[in-house]
């Protein structure tokens, strides 16, 4: 076992186990995960419901059948299950094309009916998944460039915001992202200000608490949606938003009432009385080719959000369990078919989610059921006083979530790794406000195709992984990379170092000398596949990448082919300092040198007469800037106060760096 294996069993004790005997051994970690996981997502599934143009309770029905069916399919230990803001630009696009709007306005007949022909959309979609998964296709998720999924996930994180501003504010709107972008300062002058004040302070709490949670470490249990509503509610009734009626502010006249609060059952267990069908006629007729459409976008942006979320959450637990992407899509895939058939919204691993459910002690994929039971238990039996949760409270909860996603310092990190990764990220999120969200990703994949054609990638090597396999020995292959390896062709070379490393068993070294390009995508894929083989009790070395420059600094920039600029630094001195200053470069850090014996004069010997060879040294080393900064300070402070010696140093491109 690595010792990294061993430092996270010594932490956390043996490996859980993910069966029965699993979940009576580890319930109580799992039922108190579950209850703190419930509290977060009680009011995000509500909210992304509403963001959705779904009825409020569709949001809990997807929560509910995920945590359920999930468990019983899904071998991902520490995934929650459930909708996602990622997949809220897609539903509510689904329900608009069909003429509906949602909550805006309230929901009317058009609304209903839009809403059933998502479902149907829903299903379909699901079908796709659960056959995705078992025709063992998850793979496929590998081939998304992830400048340009970091550039989709951003332009999410500002729709999401920029739709529910309004929402927040009391105002009702609706329209493309970069026409609610403009109306902003309109939304601000039209607001309804006892709803705004709810939002605000909501959105306050939401930006304030992570920090008061910081300086207050008793308080982290206490997640701030929770906060939210504990606030926010009694807002509300203040404002008594359970009746109608008309209030005057500043000389204006403003109107309030339920419409404003999350539409829930008036009794126990009426939540079954919001069950909804889906409408299959949406596939004949004017609508198929917008159904079409929208399936492929709920099949490909849910099945790749999830495959991401699940690989991200692999990587963090504790005991570095690891889930089958094929496997989880299918259970994925028939939560939603489930869900759908009942009136829910599409639903993925929610990394959010599943965050929390590791922090709080989770051990096995029975927490993700248990709080799908508290969900269910508190809105079939206290719907009403879910009823009172103002729906500006779930807005704010929403806009400090598209922020997260858009945060500023996402472009920050994009820019570090790369000013080309940087251009495919932008060019994906204003193709995404532009167009659409499958537009928008096509747009950001397109860019990157030009990229790698401007830096040399042969037409012939994008989409076909040109590999040569050598057998070391028994144990070891090696496997040689010709042309490029990027992310069109990552999934075939990808399949290659698998078979031979985690099926067969053998140790791999990847040899990237020949390629002329390695994208920041597969740099980032070869070291997660690194972290799977040291795991699995193999290694994958990877090598050949001395001839090629970095993009960028970043460790796991993308790699081009190139001479390396190094600095040739030469000092002529007496002889006698030979050994001195041989030993100080290497003190220095040059990992070589030339010496060379020779006889000369300099200027100042030969203005005063002495034009007499005089025995010299000439040295010379090959170093990187740094190294050659350190050797000329060294020269310039302790050596030439005393001797004679000229240096002088200048560029070089050599092939190999190693070489010197």
């Amino acid at each position: 076992m690595p010792e990294q294996t061993h430092a996270i069993a010594a932490a956390f004790g043996q490996k859980p186990i993910g069966n029965l005997a699993g979940f009576g051994k580890y319930w109580r970690y799992d039922i108190l995960s579950g209850f703190l996981v419930f509290l977060i997502a009680l009011p995000l599934c509500l909210g992304i419901s509403l963001a959705c143009g779904y009825p409020a309770i569709a949001g809990i029905f997807t929560a509910i059948i995920g945590a359920i069916v999930t468990t019983f399919i899904s071998n991902s230990e520490l995934t929650i299950k459930g909708p996602a803001a990622g997949l809220i630009v897609i539903a509510i696009g689904c329900v608009e094309a069909f003429g509906g709007d949602g909550v805006i306005g309230g929901f009317s007949d058009a609304d209903m009916s839009a809403y059933r022909m998502a479902l149907a959309v829903g299903v379909v979609a699901a079908v796709l998944q659960i056959v995705f998964g078992l025709a063992r296709a998850g793979i496929l998720g590998e081939f998304f460039p992830l400048a340009a999924v970091h550039g989709m996930l951003a332009a999410i994180g500002v729709i999401i915001m920029v739709k529910q501003v309004p929402v927040a504010l009391g105002v009702a709107s609706k329209g493309e992202p970069l026409e609610m972008i403009r109306k902003i300062p309109k939304y601000f002058r039209e607001m309804n200000p006892e709803i705004a004040l709810i939002g605000g302070v909501g959105v306050l709490i939401m930006f304030l608490w992570p920090w008061v949670q910081k300086h207050h470490p008793r308080l982290k249990a206490a997640p701030a949606a929770l906060i939210v509503l504990l606030v926010t509610v009694p807002m509300g009734m203040y404002f008594d938003l359970l009746h109608t009626h008309i209030y005057r502010f500043h000389g204006h006249t403003y109107e309030i009432g339920k419409a404003y609060l999350v539409n829930m059952p008036d009794r126990v267990f009426g939540m079954f009385d919001y069950i909804a069908t889906p409408d299959f006629s949406v596939f004949s007729g004017e609508h198929l080719p917008e159904a079409l459409k929208w399936v492929f976008m709920f099949f490909v942006i849910g099945s790749l959000e999830s495959i991401l979320s699940a690989k991200a959450i692999d990587i963090i637990d504790p005991w570095k369990r690891k889930t089958n992407l094929d496997r989880d899509i299918v259970a994925v895939g028939t939560a939603n078919m489930c869900s759908a058939l009942v009136g829910g919204l599409p639903m993925i691993s929610e990394i959010v989610r599943s965050k929390a459910n590791i922090d709080n002690g989770a051990r096995t994929r029975f927490a993700n059921m248990w709080h799908g039971i508290f969900l269910l238990a508190s809105v079939a039996l206290i719907p009403t006083v879910l009823h009172r949760i103002p729906l500006a409270a779930l807005a704010s909860m929403l806009i400090y979530t598209g922020f997260r996603l858009t945060h500023p310092s996402e472009f920050l990190h994009v820019y570090k790794i790369g000013k080309e990764q940087l251009l495919i990220f932008v060019a994906t999120l204003v193709g995404v406000l532009a167009t659409d969200l499958l537009w928008g990703i096509l747009i950001g994949i397109g860019v990157e195709l030009v990229t790698h054609l401007v830096h040399g990638v042969p037409v012939r090597s994008l989409f076909k992984s040109y590999l040569d396999l050598e057998m070391r020995d028994d144990r070891t292959a090696i496997v040689r990379a010709r042309y490029s390896a990027v992310f069109t062709n990552w999934i075939l070379f990808r399949r290659q170092l698998v078979r031979l490393g985690l099926v067969e068993g053998k140790n791999v070294v990847v040899d990237l000398a020949q390629c002329k390009l390695v994208d920041h995508s597969v740099m980032e894929k070869l070291h997660e596949l690194e972290a799977d083989f040291e795991n699995a009790g193999v290694n994958l070395k990877i090598c050949g990448l001395e001839g090629h420059r970095r993009l960028s600094d970043h460790a796991r920039a993308a790699r081009k082919r190139a001479m390396t600029r190094l600095r040739r630094v030469t000092v002529v001195a007496e002889e006698s300092l030979e050994q001195k200053l041989s030993r100080k470069f290497v003190e220095l850090g040059a990992s070589g040198y030339t010496a060379i014996h020779c006889h000369g004069a300099g200027r100042t010997a030969l203005t005063e007469g002495n034009g007499e060879h005089n025995a010299q040294i000439r040295l010379e080393a090959v170093v990187p800037l740094v190294v050659a900064d350190r050797i000329l300070d060294y020269l310039r402070a302790d050596v030439s106060p005393h001797h004679r010696v000229t240096a002088c140093a200048e560029t070089v491109e050599v092939l190999r760096q190693d070489d010197f």
